[in-house]
């Protein structure tokens, strides 16, 4: 009987062997893991969408085996702030992402987004070259509870209402609460109506992530309100690209760290997220914080104090396309007008565009110039800062270029901080600061998301004329273990996960 249960076991042991997918080796390359210690010499086995192995490994016979011909070896990057999704129906081999080396991208941002179940279904009907992960946002919330306009405060009923939809959201996978409370539809909303829906993602462990109420005038005012949202709703709070948008406050980015690091001293799980860029991109609107968008006052404070006129382009402008790719300077003397005077006018025609063509969206987009790159540099040295891009799919050449310029213009030429903690700063710190696991290491048992690059030559290419400008340096990119980036182009392999919270 005992010999019988033995040839037995040897066939049950064969058999599963024999159904074991095949491994694949990574070999002579640095392995920069995403812990932040240094680079060490290793080779790396992936079996199916999984690591299985990290250091001195033999190949096996039959095994799928890439040179790394002496490379970095790093996670895939995590986008904990991307609008890449909305293009992902288009473009699912997301080039934008996987030309930077970046693997998962964490959508839902300043309040906007899809319920999950929408981008689910999406996935499933069109495959997708990277990983994507959802918050639940604010506006979307009061869009389907308050319908438009969404300029008033949200009752309490109302509020009710979108607590309930964020539980279930959360319950199906969602990372947290997101909130875009500069922009139209989140402006009116009180702090009550935010900490009362923090509280919800509270409770189903979640996390809450900001582009806060202003990053100029009234940045004070509104780093307290997320301080406190963190502080009475008791969950992790993130402020989304950071930055000092106010001409007054520059320089000011060593105060504004010490205030977030006090916070945190006391308990306050605050953190924050940055782009490498010292020019943002976003609406005309938002040089209107109260939003007097007809108030010739408040127009000239905007060219004064928050932006800067001649260095701040036009990249989109659907009522008069010729305006596109021209500085409000520019246009302002094609329009033989004052620049405050022609951003009043600009808006007043983009809503008028809008009001006859109601179902076109992005009518209008500006990249403003309002930082410093000094300020931009200490962001991204704190501690508690991820990188991320705030990009889409064109228009900002941040969409295409933020995390190779990180490793290329601020690591290896202004060395602002050691490779190690560049890529830290880009896996498993965005990884913890957005709820992700098992992405982010290079470690058994994670994900095989993983990026191969030259640290010599890395490089962002994309600038204001050449928005998809596609990275050098990046020469291998996998996602749950299949390559979908290589000798510059996509593979048209379309390994991406919905990843839950």
């Amino acid at each position: 009987m005992k010999k019988y249960l033995l040839v037995f076991s040897l066939l049950i042991f064969t058999v599963s062997v024999c159904a074991a997918p095949p491994t694949k080796l990574i070999t002579n390359v640095w392995v920069i893991d995403g812990t932040g210690t240094p680079a060490r010499k290793a080779s790396v086995r992936i079996q199916g969408n999984k690591i299985i192995a990290v250091g001195n490994l033999q190949p096996i016979s039959g095994e799928e085996i890439t040179d790394g011909k002496g490379k970095i070896l790093a996670p895939g990057f995590i986008d904990s702030h991307s609008h890449i999704g909305s293009s992902l129906e288009s473009y699912p081999d997301a080039l934008a992402c996987v030309s930077q080396g970046v693997t998962t991208i964490v959508s839902g941002q300043d309040g906007d987004g899809w319920p999950i179940d929408t981008i689910k279904a999406s996935i499933q009907h069109i495959p997708i070259a990277i990983n994507l992960a959802t918050y639940t946002g604010q506006t979307m919330l009061r869009d389907q509870v308050m319908k438009k306009p969404l300029t008033r405060v949200a009752t309490a009923e109302e509020i009710g209402k979108m607590s309930k939809i964020l539980r279930t959201e959360m319950q199906k996978g969602s990372l947290g609460l997101s909130t875009g409370l500069e922009y139209a539809g989140a402006y009116f909303s009180t702090r009550n109506e935010v900490l009362e829906l923090a509280k919800i993602a509270a409770a189903e462990k979640g996390r809450y992530i900001s582009h806060i109420r202003s990053e100029d005038v009234a940045e004070a005012d509104a780093l307290d309100e997320i301080i406190t949202i963190g502080r009475e709703a008791k969950l992790p709070v993130q402020i989304s690209h950071i930055k000092l948008a106010l001409k007054d406050d520059w320089g000011r980015s060593p105060e504004i760290l010490a205030q977030l690091q006090t916070a945190r001293s006391l308990g306050i799980d605050i953190t924050a997220d940055c782009y490498p860029y010292d020019y943002w991109h976003s609406t005309l609107k938002v040089l209107f914080p109260k939003t007097d968008y007809t108030n010739a006052v408040s127009a000239q404070y905007a060219v004064d104090h928050t932006f800067d006129p001649a260095q701040s382009v036009l990249v989109r402008f659907a009522a008069n396309t010729s305006y596109a790719g021209k500085t409000i300077s520019e246009i302002a003397a094609l329009r033989n007008e004052k620049p405050a005077q022609t951003i009043m006018g600009l808006i007043a025609e983009a809503d008028a565009y809008e009001k006859a063509r109601p179902d076109v969206k992005g009518l209008e987009g500006i990249m403003g110039k309002s930082m410093t790159d000094e300020d931009v540099v200490n962001f991204l040295a704190w501690s508690n800062t991820n990188i991320c891009s705030d990009g889409s799919n064109g228009g900002h050449p941040r969409g295409y270029g933020s995390f190779t310029r990180v490793l290329g213009h601020y690591v290896r030429e202004k060395k602002i901080m050691s490779l190690e903690s560049a890529i830290q700063k880009m896996t498993s710190l965005s990884a913890e600061h957005t709820g992700i696991k098992n992405r982010g290491l290079i470690a058994s048992g994670y994900f095989a998301d993983l990026v191969l690059f030259d640290p010599e030559t890395v490089k962002d290419n994309a600038d204001i004329k050449n928005s998809k400008a596609i990275s050098t340096g990046i020469e291998k990119v996998w996602v749950n273990g299949e390559i979908v980036f290589t000798n510059g182009r996509s593979t048209k392999i379309y390994p991406g996960v919905f990843v839950s919270r």
